[in-house]
């Protein structure tokens, strides 16, 4: 087995386990090195919104979460929240294109491209360009994973569609993932919310039967580079 370092991109504490919680302890078990980089900080984007005390819970809840799956490292990158459309694109893609460079990053997970959120739109823009094919990159796999309460939201207009062209049997790991996510004290709600445990569950039966087995998580692929 060729050992993968996999890099997940998530515009907020929670998107990445929402997106792709089971898949990241899939790898983890298989021996591959996960880590998570939270591009934003709602105080320091909005603090008449968010507390300073508010995102530190949150930020720690999210290391609780990537500590029960086993992430390597998370990296917290504090760029402004909700308004990443106030900063120059550049900054946060080279702050991406760091950690790639870093830790050899060979697989991305980012959020999808046609999300509600402004955040999630631009973080997925920015990924891209640090996982562009140029100057001998270790980027070879490239997938948009969907996130409860901004995918599904998204207007319904073709551009903007999740059409997923992966499914991750995450059997055997969905209970992991559901474990992660209650960390969220802050973030969990009540179904019918998206972001209950229900709800996350529902998803997960879903996307499994529309390909025969129990448990999924879809993702689409932006880019694979095969050896």
């Amino acid at each position: 087995m060729t050992k993968k370092n996999i890099l997940v991109i998530a515009p907020h504490c929670d998107d990445e386990i929402l997106g792709c919680g089971g898949t990241m302890s899939k790898h983890i078990q298989a021996g591959h090195d996960v880590y998570v980089a939270i591009v934003t900080n709602g105080h320091l984007g909005a603090p008449e919104l968010f507390t300073k005390e508010g995102t530190d819970k949150v930020r720690a809840e999210a290391v609780a979460a990537h500590k029960i799956l086993g992430v390597r490292e998370t990296f917290f990158l504090d760029f402004p929240a909700p308004k990443l459309d106030s900063i120059p694109a550049y900054q946060l893609s080279i702050r991406l294109a760091s950690i790639v460079g870093d830790k050899k990053i060979d697989t991305m997970y980012i959020p999808h491209r046609g999300d509600i959120h402004k955040d999630h739109r631009i973080t997925y823009e920015a990924a891209l360009v640090a996982g562009r094919p140029i100057n001998n990159s270790p980027v070879k796999q490239i997938l948009a994973y969907e996130t409860l309460s901004e995918t599904e939201w998204a207007p319904p207009f073709g551009d903007d569609a999740f059409i997923p062209t992966i499914f991750e049997n995450i059997e055997g790991h969905l209970e992991k993932k559901l474990e992660a996510f209650r960390c969220f004290s802050t973030q969990i709600k009540e179904f019918p919310h998206p972001r209950s445990l229900k709800t996350i569950e529902i998803l997960s039966n879903l996307r499994g039967a529309t390909v025969g087995l129990h448990n999924v998580e879809a993702f689409m692929l932006i880019r694979e580079i095969r050896s």
